[in-house]
């Protein structure tokens, strides 16, 4: 039986998150054993996705966990989330349609963004065994996978957004729209 690990999510300014991670070049024991901790701990974060310079290792790895929503007024079930792990992603298509979204991260706490991003993508990589994949994403996966595949480039969505505001804020306005 696998031990998995909870590692620590390195925050601002911890030069690791601004540098550009290298390519895998083999899918190791080493290289599975860290997508397990990083699934892990973005469970643990809470979070929806994990760059592997998040745990301190400069390493072309993500990881997202997802369930999209059932449309509104649709009896649909919500459906479970849908583990991706991707070693070295990268988005070969982008919608010129964008959406600006609200995003937040582990290694930025305590803020939220606006950011603008494609509506849809297509993300090519290895799978944790090391074969080839191709996912087209759209909405919050795509966003998901833009946020995080920046990571991998030293980029971090303070540096895309287009208003940043403090979570406490968030939560203040949200308590003023609660009748008392």
């Amino acid at each position: 039986m696998k031990t998995m690990a909870l590692r620590t999510i390195h925050t601002l300014p911890d030069p690791v998150l601004r540098r550009k991670a290298q390519r895998v070049r083999a899918v190791t024991p080493a290289v599975r054993q860290l997508i397990d901790d990083m699934v892990e701990t973005m469970r643990a974060a809470p979070g929806v996705g994990l760059a592997a310079p998040q745990v301190g290792v400069s390493q072309r790895i993500i990881v997202v966990e997802f369930a999209p929503e059932p449309p509104e007024g649709s009896a649909e079930e919500q459906r479970p989330p849908r583990l991706y792990t991707l070693i070295n992603p990268q988005i070969v298509r982008a919608s010129k349609e964008t959406e600006l979204g609200q995003e937040a991260c582990l290694s930025v706490p305590g803020y939220f963004g606006e950011v603008e991003r494609a509506l849809r993508i297509t993300v090519r990589g290895l799978n944790r065994q090391g074969q080839p994949v191709r996912i087209k994403a759209e909405g919050w996966l795509a966003r998901i996978f833009q946020h995080e595949i920046d990571h991998l480039d030293g980029i971090l969505y303070i540096d895309r957004a287009t208003q940043m505001w403090k979570a406490e804020e968030a939560e203040a306005e949200a308590d003023d729209t609660v009748p008392a």
